[in-house]
This record gives C-alpha cells, structure tokens and sequence, in this order.
C-alpha cells in the first residue's frame, strides 16, 4: 500500500522546521529516501493524513517527497499529483508529481501540467489525477514548512 500523509512545521531554523512538518505527518522517527516517483501496478493508494506505526524508530522509508520550506514570514506550500492507468480494473501503473512554491494556486498548476507530461511520456490516460496541497500560513519570527509525502508500504531495516 502506498499512503498520502502530509503536515506543516515552523522552527527556528530550516531544518527545524522540515522536522516539525514530518512530526506532523507522522514520519520523522525513519529514515526517508526518496524514490523516483513512479507507481507500481496494482498497489492501493490511500490518503490518510497521519502515517500509522510503519516500524522501529530508524527505519527507513520509501517515499516521494513534495517539500516547501520558506523564510520567516512567507508562506509554505507544497503538493503531490497522480495518475494511474485503468483505475477501473483496479489500478494500472502510474506517476506522481511532487511541487513545492509559496502560492498554493502555483503548486496546483505545476502539478496538473507535469503529471500530464509524465503521463504521456509514458503512454498513460491521466483521468483522472488526484491532488493533495497542503499549506503553511507564515509566521514572522519563524520558518514555515509543508510537506506531502507518499509512503510506499512499511520501514524496512536498515542494519
């Protein structure tokens, strides 16, 4: 199963904030690593906000990663799009797109345009694409983080 989780953090600093936004959305006890963006034939994907218990504390993580971090007072947005072949026969393979900007309206034309064109790039029909933006209001004396990450399955050891 490949999960959408997705939050938003504010800290200190840069990095601060990132950790906040996977706290938020229940992935920053693993170690991420980031995938190419395509979708396997026939694996579910489900939307659930918060990442449910994965493994031990280290694991790591398949993932696709959208990620907006912006400085103090400018706001953070961030999203994921997808697209699979014959969803009706249970769901073919497929893309996602990950973008990052300040604007939402940004983040939601970026991805329509380019899960499109890796769509056809690939040969599939994509309708229909799935999208989920998340945003981080600014805040003055903080940085602002959004994140949309999709989880393929459980952790894995890494040792």
């Amino acid at each position: 199963m490949i999960r959408i989780v997705w939050g938003t953090g504010r800290g200190a600093t840069p990095k601060g904030s990132f950790d906040a936004a996977l706290a938020a959305a229940g992935v920053h006890q693993y170690n991420l690593r980031t995938l190419s963006s395509v979708i396997p034939a026939d694996v579910p994907i489900e939307e659930v906000a918060t990442a449910p218990d994965l493994g031990p504390t280290g694991d790591a993580l398949d993932v696709v990663l959208a990620r907006q971090t912006s400085q103090p007072g400018t706001r953070a947005a961030a999203g994921l799009a997808w697209a699979r072949a014959s969803e009706e026969s249970g769901g073919g393979p497929g893309i996602f797109y990950e973008e990052g900007d300040h604007d939402p309206a940004t983040v939601r034309e970026r991805l329509k345009a380019g899960v499109e064109r890796g769509c056809h790039l690939r040969g599939i029909d994509p309708s229909p694409v799935h999208t989920r933006v998340i945003t981080a209001d600014p805040e003055a004396e903080a940085y602002t983080t959004a994140v949309v990450v999709a989880v393929y399955g459980d952790g894995t050891r890494l040792l």
